[in-house]
């Protein structure tokens, strides 16, 4: 298990769209072999993948969320909801071991599959659906060292999972924007982790293809996987285990039916969110997300 403490700030894991990576901070201990798509690290069904104690996140000192507590099982999903500069995207980094918290503790038992927002490839670089799946390797490899058989088999795999074997030679710049996101997808299965820590996977894609996204990622907890997902879907986080609502700070974290109300809502959006009590439970229309180049705090 790793315990990433306040006195401690690990170096950023990036591995760019390109192939080229980074210097990555020790990685949580994790079963290896030959990883696919449906057999990451066994994890123990009683020993949650993520826990999180009275952790405080921020930059340069600063903190921009504080009092976050939160457990993710093997097999469950937990939808991260809040405005624009909640906290969300800090939160998956520190999960993603990019940010060490300024207090309290961040553990994972395993190294998550993280999909930040705006991690596709550049359209320039002529790459395929098969290429962009087989980076996703990167994070149990050198750069150096050409991919091994068991590799190639991850990343096929993965590619299968998500539903586009058959594309696995297409060019990833023509690919649509529902099927580049699955091959991001399938880049994160790849790494062979249980734990996937996904930020707003469901915002460049239309209505039809979040849909069918959706649907697969919840399919995932069948395998085991434990899933962290920031969405302004609100429709789409009431299909999740846990709500983890943000605001600056935690305001909750329960089942949907608990976390959703027009009260925690309320607290949460402020403005940005128009709640109607109807048919026993509260509906919410958050504002529309709007994306930076440097990616939401």
């Amino acid at each position: 298990m790793t315990v990433v403490p306040a006195s401690r700030c690990p170096r950023p894991a990036a591995a760019n769209d390109t192939g080229a990576s980074a210097a990555r901070p020790a990685a949580p201990t994790t079963a290896r072999g030959d990883a696919s798509a449906s057999a990451a690290a066994a994890p123990s069904p009683r020993q949650p993948l993520v826990e999180v104690a009275a952790a405080t996140f921020g930059y340069a000192g600063r903190p921009v969320l504080r009092d976050v507590s939160f457990t993710v099982e093997p097999g469950s999903a937990v939808a991260v909801i809040g405005p624009n500069g909640s906290g969300k995207s800090t939160l998956l980094r520190a999960l993603a071991g990019e940010l060490a918290p300024l207090a309290g503790t961040v553990r994972t038992t395993h190294r998550p599959a993280y999909l930040p927002q705006d991690s596709r490839p550049r359209s320039d670089i002529p790459l395929t659906a098969f290429d962009v799946a087989l980076m996703g390797t990167l994070a149990r490899r050198s750069l150096w060292r050409p991919p091994h058989r068991s590799d190639r088999r991850a990343a096929y795999a993965a590619l299968a999972a998500v539903g586009l074997a058959e594309l696995r030679d297409a060019p990833f710049a023509a690919l649509s924007g529902g099927q580049k996101q699955r091959v991001l997808l399938a880049r994160a299965l790849a790494q062979g982790s249980p734990l996937l820590v996904l930020d707003e996977p469901f915002a460049a894609v239309d209505a039809a293809a979040a849909g069918e996204l959706e649907e697969l990622l919840l399919s995932l907890r069948v395998r085991g996987h434990g899933l962290v997902v920031a969405t302004h879907d609100l429709a789409s986080a009431r299909r999740f285990d846990r709500v983890l609502c943000l605001n600056g700070r935690q305001l909750a974290f329960d089942r949907p039916e608990r976390a959703l109300t027009a009260t925690t809502l309320t607290a949460t959006f402020g403005r940005e969110a128009l709640v109607i009590e109807g048919g026993g439970r509260a509906i919410a229309a958050a504002a529309p997300h709007r994306h930076s180049d440097h990616g939401e705090r």
